[in-house]
């Protein structure tokens, strides 16, 4: 496996307007993480320059350990970001991806691609969640890390999407999420509050799509398109997010505020990262496109 290492210890890392150097073997040691050991294979500050969240590689290795991957499988990586999932797939799994995003340019995409050498395996997409190009039953496998939540809890979703994926093959998510309810529906006021960083944690803009792992399944169930096979909260999901932001800030990366002061309160009473696999079934999906076409 061509790992993506580097042989100097001083990488420069360019994110927006901000350039800080940081200590390779520092990095190294920040991301430590032997539950982890694919991703201890990639050169950490090139995962701080291309990151969009929580450790993407992380994610992904977790996802796909609960999954089955075979060289030569087509597999539809959605909410690709900058492509560092895609990279992941095809090194590790010999796999084919088509890496597909809104935000990031397919550009963008490839030259990560390229950069790690998998420029063959990954097809990089600019195409909205609801509005796929892909021909039906043309994935092996589908998987969404940290995605699914922004497009995929409207009923009718799962039902749309899963008819991209052949007869048998699996869906996979893993996204932020809850390991239980809020009490009245409401975030408890440590989410709330904001940080020394700036920030604040929960913006209801975008949180509000945060659910837990039991209503994800019933979410997916209720389609009757898809059996699932995996459900269950990330072991410690918390606390690696934690470990996430206390290496971009040991790092020196600044490029998001940090959310260390709201996790470390929370101490995963609300913030996990629900995991689900499911296998299409063997039944007929209809085309439902016209459904989820934008204005």
């Amino acid at each position: 496996r061509r790992a993506l290492m580097v042989d100097v210890y001083d990488s420069e890392i360019e994110h927006g307007d901000d350039v800080v150097k940081h200590t390779f073997e520092r990095l190294r040691e920040l991301l430590a993480n032997d539950r982890f050991p694919r991703s201890a294979c990639y050169d950490p500050a090139w995962i701080m320059a291309n990151e969009m969240g929580p450790n993407v590689l992380w994610l992904t290795e977790a996802l796909t350990d609960a999954m089955h991957h075979e060289p030569g499988m087509r597999v539809l990586d959605m909410g690709a970001g900058r492509g560092l999932s895609s990279v992941f797939l095809a090194k590790e799994y010999g796999v084919r991806v088509w890496a597909n995003d809104l935000w990031v340019k397919p550009e963008d995409i490839w030259q990560v691609a390229r950069e790690a050498g998998v420029e063959d395996s990954i097809c990089p997409i600019r195409a909205e969640a609801r509005t796929l190009p892909y021909a039906r039953e043309f994935f092996d496998a589908i998987v969404c890390v940290d995605s699914y939540a922004y497009y995929g809890t409207d009923d009718l979703y799962l039902g749309y999407l899963a008819g991209f994926v052949r007869p048998g093959g699996q869906l996979g998510m893993l996204v932020a999420g809850l390991p239980q309810a809020f009490e009245g529906d409401m975030p408890p006021a440590h989410l709330t509050r904001a940080q020394a960083s700036g920030g604040v944690f929960w913006d209801p803009k975008e949180c509000i799509c945060f659910h837990t792992t039991d209503w994800w399944r019933r979410h997916f169930e209720k389609s009757q398109v898809v059996d699932v096979e995996v459900a269950s909260d990330l072991e410690d999901g918390c606390a690696l997010w934690v470990q996430w932001e206390r290496a971009r800030a040991g790092g020196g990366y600044s490029g998001f505020p940090s959310d260390e002061e709201t996790l470390v309160q929370d101490d995963g009473r609300y913030l996990t990262f629900p995991l689900l696999v499911a296998r299409r079934r063997e039944v007929e999906i209809g085309t439902h496109s016209t459904q989820f076409r934008l204005p």
